[in-house]
């Protein structure tokens, strides 16, 4: 049976629409479900891939935060040229990061960070992630133990060299947060055991908006848009959104 890799989507509702972004060795179906949602509730919505994600691991370390921004600001042009004028940004864990970026790079309605980090994790924490991601992904392709192991000592072989630049982009957002000034909406898990769960509060403190809002999301983890509070999540976003100052 062929696997079949999550694809970018553009979901077209309403005239209003939110660019939605997924982690760091994730993929559009991290933000789906909340798409769908959305679409329902007369939103449009596109969820971008970075490159190398939603593609076997091997294709992922060759790329780094230079590629995945590219990709990002191409998702924000591409729904600027199918004619949205106003557009609002969610992004989860790296998505998170990246959301924040856009709100002092680019003209944004609203930002929605999920789960984002503002502190540095090391290299070699950072690579099993990406060890684990690689292993997680040969067992979706329906590969065999054996052959899973071998494969992942020959990726071994290959070091990811762009972690460095990872943790100056992670840095250097951190920098500038106090920069935005459009509405933001700060989601965090409170069984979040992937980042530093403090992040949120930096980034609730340091964003100069005068419309901020911080929750904590008590039973959900790193994950949050596919955990067991998705649907409160759901609904949070949209009346977030609802609120914004839309000219449409």
């Amino acid at each position: 049976m062929k696997t079949v890799l999550p694809k970018p989507f553009t979901f077209e509702a309403g005239p209003r629409a939110v660019l939605l972004l997924h982690g760091f060795t994730g993929n559009s179906a991290d933000v789906r479900m909340l798409g769908r949602y959305l679409e329902k509730k007369g939103y449009s919505s596109h969820a971008p891939h970075y490159k190398g994600h939603g593609v076997p691991p091997e294709e992922l370390v060759h790329t780094g935060p230079e590629d995945w921004w590219q990709d990002v600001m191409e998702g924000y042009q591409h729904l600027k040229d199918k004619g949205y004028e106003e557009i609002a940004v969610a992004g989860l864990s790296l998505g998170g990061v990246f959301s924040l970026k856009l709100g002092y790079t680019v003209p944004v309605k609203g930002i929605v960070p999920m789960c984002a980090p503002m502190y540095i994790k090391s290299e070699e924490v950072m690579y099993k992630g990406v060890v684990e991601y690689a292993r997680e992904f040969k067992k979706f392709e329906g590969k065999q133990e054996d052959q899973i192991e071998k494969e992942i000592e020959e990726f071994k072989k290959t070091p990811m060299n762009t972690l460095k630049a990872l943790q100056e982009l992670i840095a250097d957002v951190r920098d500038n947060v106090d920069m935005i000034y459009s509405p933001t909406f700060v989601v965090q898990a409170r069984h979040d055991h992937m980042i530093n769960t403090d992040s949120a509060n930096i980034i609730y403190e340091s964003v100069e908006s005068d419309m901020k809002d911080l929750k904590w999301y008590e039973e959900s983890g790193h994950v949050i848009t596919l955990d067991k509070e998705k649907e409160q999540l759901h609904e949070d976003v949209f009346n977030f959104l609802e609120k914004l100052d839309w000219t449409v």
